[in-house]
């Protein structure tokens, strides 16, 4: 097979991974499968990856950048804390953390945060993005290609989940309204944003693991300071 060829087999590759996660996200928008499920869908991906000839390292999954990975992780999930813990104790940022999705019962916030994030949210998308369509466009681009363009769709990915955002969090709501455009749009640069942190970490460490603990951080310690909101001031 010729250079070119397996250059347009890659890019064939590649779009056929993100026909795939578009049908996930739509799927999942609609059906609201259990954590379970969401976590089988990022290990089929990972095995089909392995088997188009993937290799662990290709996928940031290489034991070698393992202490890469956990240093460069644990450290974002430290800043990521410290952040969280002045944002909680500002009353003017408080609201922002009270999400009337996690106005609930200790027991299923701490569920929500050791289960359901990060094995239904945080271990499909990492797989998904920072992991096998990093490792398919990395075939055929630079670096920053590849940084950019997972970023950027990661962000479209949250399109749907983003449409009840403003009625959900009060502080959200007051600040852009309940829905449309600037929600949805404000949601998209956000998490492309936090995409681009995200495969940054992922860059640097050679290890998805960086990029899940900062992804799990941004989202699990949210709702566990979401709770300690909704203590502090339970009628925002």
């Amino acid at each position: 097979m010729t250079t070119s060829a397996v250059r347009r087999r890659y890019r064939r590759v590649s779009g056929a991974v993100v026909v795939v996660l578009a049908g996930i996200n739509v799927t999942d928008h609609v059906l609201h499968p259990p954590w379970w499920v969401r976590a089988i869908e990022g290990g089929a991906l990972l095995a089909w990856a392995r088997l188009d000839g993937l290799t662990w390292s290709q996928l940031g999954l290489g034991r070698d950048r393992l202490r890469s990975g956990l240093r460069w992780g644990l450290g974002a999930v430290g800043v990521i804390g410290a952040v969280y813990v002045v944002g909680v104790l500002i009353p003017v940022f408080r609201p922002l953390f009270q999400d009337a999705r996690y106005d609930v019962p200790l027991g299923d916030g701490l569920r929500t945060v050791f289960v359901t994030i990060p094995f239904g949210t945080v271990l499909l998308e990492e797989l998904a993005f920072r992991s096998v369509l990093w490792g398919v466009l990395s075939r055929h681009l630079r670096q920053w290609q590849v940084l950019v363009t997972t970023s950027v769709l990661f962000g479209f990915w949250h399109v749907l989940p983003s449409l009840n955002v403003g009625s959900s969090n009060k502080g959200v709501g007051e600040a852009v309204g309940t829905g449309g455009v600037l929600v949805t749009g404000g949601a998209v640069l956000l998490t492309t944003l936090g995409g681009l942190v995200f495969g940054e970490l992922r860059r640097r460490s050679g290890s998805v693991v960086a990029s899940a603990l900062a992804h799990w951080a941004f989202n699990a310690l949210g709702v566990l300071f979401g709770l300690v909101a909704w203590k502090i001031d339970p009628s925002p």
